[in-house]
């Protein structure tokens, strides 16, 4: 008997009793589902974590102020002013791994105006123009500003999407005037649209402008010790750009205009953030900042760093292995259910050798031979986990389409994870139909035609 003849007569025995049939691969059919729901929602989570990263750059990091303890309580990273422009130019310069560094000045809470409209961003940060080019962030409309308006303090701005739309609506507001406080800003660009990171921050309620002009103009100057915790921002023009009592820089000549502020060496900044290279070179990148920083803020080998370093690649590496092991636990589980699906078909094909005992006899007796047998009950044994198969593929898929639309989860289909549950159900076929199909192959003839 050839492999098709047998193929047309599994079939015909399977379509006998068609309803026993489909319970048995009802096992096969729940494991399947489970294994091709937990895979496709396991690969949208690992997407969203890759996406969000190459949001914020994937080679990039951070450089955060070292922390303070006052009265035995740590008061956490940033309660110290330790970082400087100066040191922001040295890791740029002196770092061979890292490609570009921007520092950064956060200003919160602050209000908007433009006309009647006004509006508080979560984010306004006073940053270089390399910041766009560290966060993979294009300008949609407009220009970014430049390093001779970042050395100016120019009072320019570019914007997230949300902010246009709170404060210009439909009206372009490249060249409009915006309002933090008492200083108006000149928008020169509109940053593209990101939309919401993984933690459901709105990326694009952000407005960017040059770090001196945040610094100088709206923080007011950062100053003090490396035990200072927090600055006093000025709360007159005067007091914001002027010094009182000591002079602590030599008066402007008057070739200057008086819009160019000088920016004192004890300028503090909040962050320093910058891009290695390559994504491989960002340890390279950390070893070298550590070190350099060491070295400038003058810390003996004993002492802790008065800074901190946070990359990408660990933030990725954590929430990747937190995902895979999710995603593997959930997979153990639908694992299981294909061995008790395997496990059911095993005895179904058991039966139905015991209740064909007769018919295999008389196929033995007209001329079938022992591997006929095998192979016929194989094959039936295998046709069942594959439909089973292919239905638990088509409910998993919509199982996961089904989460996707009412629970907002991400989703992304996977070829490999279809072939695999294809091939695994061929496996199981095999496995727990091999038994039943040799039993079967083992009969005698004649004491199978005497059963009754």
């Amino acid at each position: 008997m050839n492999f098709f003849n047998t193929i047309i007569t599994a079939l015909k025995a399977l379509k006998r009793n068609p309803t026993r049939a489909l319970l048995t691969t009802l096992g096969i059919v729940i494991g399947i589902a489970a294994v091709i729901t937990m895979m496709e929602i396991g690969n949208g989570s690992k997407t969203s974590v890759r996406t969000t990263i190459e949001k914020m750059g994937a080679n990039t990091g951070l450089i955060l102020p070292g922390w303070l303890r006052r009265g035995g309580v740590a008061m956490g990273y940033g309660s110290r002013v330790s970082l400087t422009p100066a040191d922001a130019d040295a890791v740029g310069r002196e770092c061979p791994s890292v490609l570009h560094y921007s520092p950064v000045v956060r200003a919160s809470t602050q209000q908007l105006i433009f006309g009647n409209s006004n509006w508080v961003p979560q984010q306004i940060y006073g940053v270089a123009p390399e910041y766009l080019l560290i966060r993979n962030w294009r300008i949609a409309e407009g220009r970014t500003f430049t390093r001779d308006e970042v050395e100016s303090n120019a009072r320019v701005c570019v914007i997230g999407a949300t902010v246009v739309r709170e404060l210009f609506g439909n009206v372009s507001p490249i060249d409009c005037e915006l309002r933090i406080r008492d200083v108006s800003f000149r928008v020169v660009g509109v940053l593209h649209p990101k939309g919401s990171n993984m933690m459901g921050m709105d990326e694009d309620d952000v407005l960017l402008a040059p770090w001196t002009t945040i610094r100088m103009r709206i923080t007011g100057r950062k100053t003090g010790t490396a035990s200072s915790t927090k600055s006093t921002p000025a709360s007159k023009p005067s007091e914001l750009y002027a010094a009182t009592g000591v002079a602590l820089f030599p008066e402007p000549e008057a070739s200057l205009t008086t819009d160019k502020l000088l920016i004192p060496k004890f300028t503090y900044i909040d962050q320093i953030v910058f891009s290695a290279s390559t994504p491989a070179k960002v340890k390279q990148a950390e070893k070298e900042i550590t070190a350099l920083l060491r070295e400038r803020h003058r810390l003996r080998p004993m002492e802790d760093d008065d800074f901190r370093i946070r990359n990408s690649s660990d933030f990725m590496s954590m929430l990747n292995s937190t995902t895979l092991l999710m995603t593997n636990l959930l997979l153990g589980v639908a694992l299981l259910s294909l061995i008790v699906g395997g496990v059911g078909i095993m005895n179904i094909m058991l039966v139905s050798v015991t209740e064909r005992t007769r018919e295999i006899g008389l196929r033995m007796a007209v001329g079938a031979r022992s591997s006929d047998i095998l192979k016929q009950f194989l094959v039936e044994s295998i046709i069942l986990c594959l439909v089973g198969g292919i239905i638990g593929i088509l409910t998993g898929h919509g199982a996961a389409l089904l989460v996707n639309y009412y629970l907002k989860w991400p989703i992304e289909s996977s070829p490999g994870a279809v072939i695999a549950a294809v091939g695994v159900s061929v496996f199981v076929g095999v496995v727990f139909g091999f038994y039943p199909a040799w039993k079967a192959s083992k009969l005698d003839p004649i004491d199978a035609l005497r059963y009754e």
